[in-house]
């Protein structure tokens, strides 16, 4: 109990909003966007500054369902994918910070750094115009979203995306992905 105690406080100092780590699933998914968005809403989070979160955070509960590596179902699965990570939104300084992490692949690491420090050097117009150009472009290989995601998260944060991949202890051939957007 004293452990929980001790998890509940520092929540709380961190002025964490949302926290949830465990197994997503797009039922999962639309019950914690539920619980969020009330959330910002009873805050008083202005529409604009609501609006942001709230597709950032969808767009990192789907990066963890479509590309975690630790699931629950067949990786080849595209259906009802059961995969673990997980996502949290704080609040400090008048700015929200929305974190999320899960495991992949190592292999896949490299591709994904170049890709997001490719976006974090993008102004916000270059970013712009790459989301509508990814709107009409096909899917790249692999991609469950035509790549739009990053570019959603990028466009709606106030500072360039961070990022970093930790070993996976115990599990040889899995990195732990970080992501973090400041709004």
């Amino acid at each position: 109990m004293k452990d929980f105690g001790s998890f509940f406080e520092i929540a709380c100092q961190q002025r964490v909003i949302f926290y949830y780590v465990g197994y997503f699933s797009q039922n999962v998914v639309a019950a914690m966007a539920d619980a969020v968005r009330l959330q910002l809403e009873m805050s008083g989070v202005s529409g604009a500054t609501r609006r942001k979160l709230f597709s950032s955070f969808v767009e990192m509960a789907q990066n963890i369902i479509h590309y975690s590596a630790d699931s629950l179902t067949p990786s080849n699965q595209d259906n009802h994918e059961l995969r673990h990570g997980s996502v949290c939104i704080s609040e400090k300084e008048g700015q929200y910070l929305l974190q999320c992490a899960n495991p992949i692949d190592a292999e896949v690491a490299e591709g994904l750094r170049k890709r997001l420090q490719s976006l974090r050097s993008m102004t916000l117009d270059e970013i712009k115009r790459a989301y509508k150009d990814s709107l009409r472009a096909e899917s790249p290989e692999g991609s469950k979203g035509a790549g739009l995601g990053f570019l959603t998260v990028a466009r709606d944060s106030s500072e360039p995306l961070e990022f970093d991949f930790q070993p996976l202890e115990g599990h040889s051939g899995k990195v732990v992905f970080n992501l973090k957007a400041t709004i």
